[in-house]
């Protein structure tokens, strides 16, 4: 025989309350509860295996509490570890978190978009660049995540003003012909902040620009621009790769071609996910403030703040062995 649903009534008697009282535990109000009345209601809701109906709570309380988030690429690490750390503080408030990627594609991204408004969310994070999606009718915060989008808030970090620093370490080291490891592919109708850093720093110290190579932000991509890098007529000494797993594919470029790393080449790396501390050798990196731009954006989807603001944040460098420092 199939069983038979636990109800509300049942979770009452069982501790000792009104439905009333249940009602305001599982909806956490609108009325307060004594402690050790909400202990008993919850401890009635575990035992006797009490599930509420999310829809009709939903309808009761005005937010389904559940957040969608669509990242361009669930595999890489840098997003993976950005989810997690948005999955946590969303946690810690009470929601929930849908996630779904775009594959880098804007035509899927606003697909999932639909998708994710069918379920009723309650707000949208939308982590880093496509095309810009149509949000006209959407209805509901959003939030853009290491992208600006014109009507929607976002966070992210000083790209420019972290791959400066980290190239002007490469120039510390004695460096003078830094190449240049960029992602975006071939289509960007211009430089992209990290590019314009790497810049910045190589004209501020007097140096020509080094050698470029544009590719995809993925290992593959990496491996293929490093090779590039190093069979230039004047090769570089040293690499700025602007994503983590680029910094992995020149890693193994590098070694394919039978040089070390840092005494032949030196590399640094933008992101600094966990994922360089165990490269070899392990990867100085410009790294992204992951966990406070996961607090601040989820809060701004929740405490409903309504002012678009573009919010940027330092990014920290972080120092290995890849650039020839012990």
């Amino acid at each position: 025989m199939p069983k038979v649903p636990v109800t509300r009534n049942d979770v009452a008697v069982y501790a000792g309350v009104s439905t009333a009282v249940v009602s305001y535990v599982v909806n956490e109000g609108p009325r307060k509860v004594a402690p050790e009345t909400r202990d008993r209601v919850l401890e009635a809701i575990r035992v006797l295996g009490y599930r509420p109906n999310a829809t009709a709570r939903a309808l009761r309380i005005g937010t389904t509490r559940t957040l969608g988030l669509i990242t361009p690429d669930g595999g890489n690490p840098l997003f993976a570890e950005l989810a997690k750390a948005i999955d946590k503080e969303a946690s810690a408030r009470g929601y929930v978190v849908l996630q779904t990627s775009a594959d880098g594609d804007p035509a899927t991204e606003q697909a999932k978009i639909a998708e994710l408004l069918i379920r009723q969310v309650s707000g949208l994070l939308l982590v880093a660049p496509t095309e810009d999606p149509d949000l006209t009718e959407v209805g509901i915060p959003v939030v853009a995540i290491n992208r600006v989008l014109p009507s929607a808030s976002s966070v992210r970090p000083q790209y420019r003003e972290g791959a400066r620093r980290g190239v002007e370490h490469l120039i510390a080291h004695g460096h003078r012909r830094i190449g240049l490891v960029i992602g975006g592919g071939r289509r960007r109708t211009g430089p992209s902040e990290r590019e314009l850093g790497w810049r910045d720093a190589l004209r501020q110290a007097g140096f020509e620009d080094g050698p470029i190579a544009r590719t995809t932000f993925s290992r593959q991509g990496g491996h293929d621009a490093g090779g590039e890098l190093l069979k230039a007529t004047k090769p570089p000494t040293a690499i700025f790769a602007s994503s983590d797993l680029q910094a992995v594919g020149v890693l193994r470029a590098i070694h394919e071609a039978g040089l070390r790393v840092p005494e032949d080449v030196a590399v640094v790396a933008f992101d600094g996910t966990a994922e360089t501390e165990y490269s070899w050798p392990p990867l100085t990196v410009v790294r992204q403030p992951l966990e406070q731009m996961a607090r601040d954006a989820v809060g701004r989807l929740i405490d409903g703040q309504q002012a678009v603001e573009a919010v940027t944040y330092p990014a920290d460098l972080i120092l290995r062995r890849s650039c020839g420092c012990p």
